[in-house]
């Protein structure tokens, strides 16, 4: 039986229901990444140490700071007319490219995106369709298989192995989840939330299929500088060439301290090009002219920025590993690779989101749910590890109290 009040409350809301039910399926589907309730206790705690965002605490540094404000005081306001972005960027594109994955990156090959997401959309409404499909590696950041719901294809998830405590790809079954309608496959490297690195191997494999079978590889390598075993990860775009189906996305938001910025690019074949400016134009008119400037100075000055951005990252992973390792409750699997995270299990509690919300509680520390970056990661919690030191250390001494 309905009661009173929740009588009153659908009438309330009756007149919102026609509008709501007749918006396109895909939007009507998605919800936002659900930390709703964890976020809404940590308010009523107080003193929570929040290490559930995938974002570091570092302020963007001045010389990207004045850079913007200089392009700004140059008059820097109006649309920039060159929808793949404005040349001195496109231009340190091309440059950082080509040095940092060891072949020509041509300037018709890069396209400027208000950040990162809007690159992943691009590069996924470029290629995707109606009743069409696009695998992707799991456990995923949720954003990637919620935008190909988004743009009207099927996400399948393709759960990675664990070989002897490390993520693996298995190409087998990814080979496996691939038909007549796949467009793409998905992946990203080095991985949120886990830190997999895709090896030379794994790229070659991937592009060898993509060539066989006409599918598109996407390669999200936001994290491609925070890598620990050198200056950058393997990039997809060492191993294509120009005109094989592979798209590359990127942003300026971790390894230049810039996630409030917006800002970030999709490298692509050349003859796409055109293509993407269309989208460009259609869709947002182009990335401000002085968040651009902003991206090109550090993109050309900021090496010791990003060096400092992987350390902080390798230093809060080797601590992270210190303090839990010795918890007999927590389960690690090998260091990873690159990234800002920290993956890892309880043994007494397989429900990632009751560990959350116990850890919570109990130490006062906020972590994300492995949950949302799918079934196969259902008993995980992801922690970002991109902190000062000392706070960090302080949330993982609170999170070993509580656990022992």
């Amino acid at each position: 039986m309905t009661s009173p009040a929740s009588a009153h409350l659908a009438l309330r809301n009756d007149p919102l229901e026609p509008a709501r039910r007749s918006i396109r399926p895909q939007v009507l589907d998605l919800s936002t990444e659900n930390i709703a309730e964890l976020a809404i206790r940590a308010r009523e705690i107080g003193d929570v140490i929040p290490l559930w965002y995938g974002e570091g605490d570092l302020v963007t540094p001045p010389f990207i700071r004045d850079a913007a404000k200089a392009a700004l005081d140059a008059g820097l306001t109006f649309y920039i007319p060159d929808m793949h972005g404005h040349a001195p960027l496109t231009k340190a594109l091309s440059d950082y490219q080509s040095k940092l994955h060891g072949v020509p990156i041509g300037l018709d090959r890069s396209t400027v995106t208000p950040g990162g997401m809007q690159a992943l959309l691009m590069a996924l409404s470029l290629i995707l369709d109606l009743g069409q499909n696009a695998v992707h590696l799991e456990p995923q950041w949720p954003n990637i298989a919620n935008l190909i719901h988004l743009v009207g294809a099927q996400p399948r998830p393709v759960p990675m192995a664990m070989v002897d405590g490390d993520w693996r790809l298995d190409m087998a079954a990814v080979a496996r989840a691939c038909d007549a309608r796949t467009r793409a496959i998905v992946l990203s490297t080095p991985s949120n939330p886990h830190g997999w690195v895709a090896s030379a191997q794994d790229f070659r494999d991937l592009v060898a299929f993509s060539r066989e079978r006409g599918i598109w590889i996407i390669s999200d390598e936001v994290y491609n500088r925070l890598y620990f075993e050198g200056q950058a990860a393997p990039s997809i775009l060492s191993f294509a060439e120009p005109e094989d189906l592979v798209m590359t996305v990127n942003s300026f938001s971790k390894a230049w301290a810039m996630t409030g910025w917006r800002v970030g690019w999709v490298t692509h074949p050349p003859s796409v090009a055109g293509a993407l400016a269309a989208m460009t134009q259609y869709m947002n008119s182009g990335t401000a002219g002085i968040l651009q400037a902003a991206a090109a100075a550090a993109i050309t000055e900021g090496e010791d920025l990003v060096e400092t951005m992987r350390s902080r990252c390798r230093e809060g992973v080797d601590l992270a590993y210190e303090v839990l390792s010795a918890v007999p409750d927590v389960v690690l699997p090998k260091k990873p690779r690159g990234g800002m995270y920290v993956f890892f299990t309880l043994r007494s509690e397989p429900d990632s989101r009751k560990a959350c919300m116990r850890i919570l509680e109990q130490a006062h520390v906020g972590l994300a749910p492995g949950a949302l970056f799918g079934a196969s990661a259902a008993s995980h919690l992801r922690m970002c590890i991109c902190r000062d030191p000392a706070q960090l250390r302080q949330a993982l001494e609170r999170i070993a109290a509580a656990l022992a």
